[in-house]
């Protein structure tokens, strides 16, 4: 049985660099003897806090405890923290012993002591036999082993490992990442893992730490993220999921896709909007006209994927994808049916379902609201007074620059089955973060900035009480 002491802890860890806030008051603990992955995309701030764990970036604000001591100012070499980068940076003049000893050597540590240690290693990465090749002569798998039993030799209390494996090629790779787990349960080491890579989290880890923005999304086994994801973000960045737009009616009681449905979830008020997740492989195909088909639709795309099909199905005016391992044809009208425990509820990562905004009527046939201003006569306002404009998301079009309204950075974008969800973000003048909810069927990167045109005569102003 592992000892789970906590080892490492990182309190209120914030950083910023050039003025933009990459980790805001981050909190974490890391057990002992642990597998740990950081999962998130591309500038979530995954990379940053294992820097700041290994003393190669120190926070603007926050400490990072080592066994119960405060060890922010300390440099990375008086940390018993070791770390593999994606690059392995291995000497080729040295062979694969000298490598691996050579942070013992530095040291001066006895000959005996350094044959002991990296023989065991040897073992352990599974290259005896290879002790006296050189880098050049192996493979890119074997290259990472020496680097790895190079950081362990020294058996430092905790593995940093950098997304160690983007390098190689997909079969080597899911070699590697059992390898690393049987490595790592061999060992007194914990091991903190950073990826992108969903399939690696969950294969690995004991706890799967989901970053995204510099903040903590979800941490919990692989098993809780992939089946009770906490919100949007997470069930679309594990795995493939059906994620619909919904409305809490009260508890075990929920309405999305036109209809009603009973459900596990509860604690919720009532009215709520949610998110609604519902896993490919938990929709049953079943007959088009039996009691058991929820919605019924016709299939629009057929994709073997080796154990299964993967299917889109053009249901109550969206798609759904749908993993079976039944044999079905393009065109073909079928059922879906799920169960109450196959629908996950979640609390929406951003409340708006609409756009409400205040806006100022600047002359009599005027109205300004950020830096736009639109023309809508016979307003009969004062000039000077504060409007209220609801503004639909499906009004608002992605343009270039050129023919913009607006120009604001995508804060987030979710696939709701029949649209991409888009949240734009903006300061308001009292800099407040604000959110502006775009429907659209383009598919873009978050933190771009894009170009938004309104459709004004779709905006609905009321005068302001």
């Amino acid at each position: 049985m592992k000892n789970m002491n906590n080892i490492l802890e990182l309190k209120d860890i914030s950083i910023s660099f050039e003025g933009e806030q990459i980790l805001d008051k981050l909190n974490l603990y890391i057990r002992d003897r642990e597998f740990v992955t950081f999962l998130g995309p591309s500038g979530c701030g995954k990379t940053t806090t294992l820097r700041i764990i290994a003393g190669f970036l120190k926070p603007d604000s926050g400490e990072v405890f080592f066994e119960n001591k405060n060890i922010t100012n300390d440099p990375p070499h008086k940390r018993n923290v070791n770390t593999v980068f994606q690059r392995y940076a291995l000497f080729p003049h040295l062979n694969v012993f000298e490598n691996i000893a050579f942070g013992l050597k530095i040291k001066k540590m006895p000959k005996n002591e350094i044959k002991e240690r990296v023989s065991r290693l040897l073992k352990v990465v599974n290259l005896e036999g290879f002790e006296r090749r050189r880098p050049f002569q192996l493979s890119g798998g074997q290259q990472q082993r020496i680097a790895i039993a190079r950081a362990l030799v020294n058996r430092p209390k905790i593995l940093l490992l950098d997304e160690p494996l983007c390098a190689l090629d997909l079969k080597l790779r899911k070699q590697m990442q059992l390898e690393l787990k049987e490595m790592q349960q061999s060992l007194d080491t914990a091991f903190i893992y950073v990826t992108h890579d969903q399939e690696e989290a969950l294969t690995m880890s004991d706890t799967v730490v989901v970053m995204n923005e510099g903040e903590i999304q979800q941490i919990g086994t692989p098993e809780q993220i992939y089946n009770e994801p906490k919100n949007a973000f997470v069930a679309d960045f594990i795995g493939q999921s059906n994620i619909l737009n919904g409305v809490m009616l009260k508890d075990y009681r929920v309405y999305f896709a036109k209809k009603e449905f009973d459900c596990v979830d509860k604690g919720f008020k009532p009215g709520q909007p949610v998110d609604v997740v519902i896993r490919p492989e938990d929709l049953q195909i079943v007959p088009k006209d039996s009691n058991g088909a929820k919605f019924v639709g016709k299939i629009d795309s057929v994709v073997f994927k080796g154990v299964h099909y993967e299917m889109e199905v053009y249901a109550q005016n969206m798609y759904w994808l749908v993993q079976t391992t039944k044999h079905l044809k393009k065109g073909e009208e079928i059922g879906l049916n799920f169960s109450p425990d196959d629908i996950h509820i979640m609390s929406k990562l951003f409340d708006q379902m609409t756009n409400i905004m205040m806006a100022t009527v600047i002359d009599e046939d005027t109205i300004k609201f950020l830096d736009v201003e639109f023309k809508r006569v016979f307003l009969n306002l004062d000039v000077g007074c504060q409007v209220k404009l609801t503004i639909p998301p499906e009004s608002i079009h992605l343009v270039s620059s050129d023919f913009a309204d607006l120009v604001l950075p995508l804060d987030s974008i979710i696939y709701k089955g029949a649209y991409n969800e888009m949240y734009f973000y903006y300061e308001d003048e009292e800099e407040n973060d604000k959110y502006i909810l775009v429907h659209s069927e383009n598919e873009e990167e978050v933190g771009t900035e894009l170009g938004l045109k309104f459709d004004f005569s779709q905006v609905e102003v009321e005068k302001f009480e």
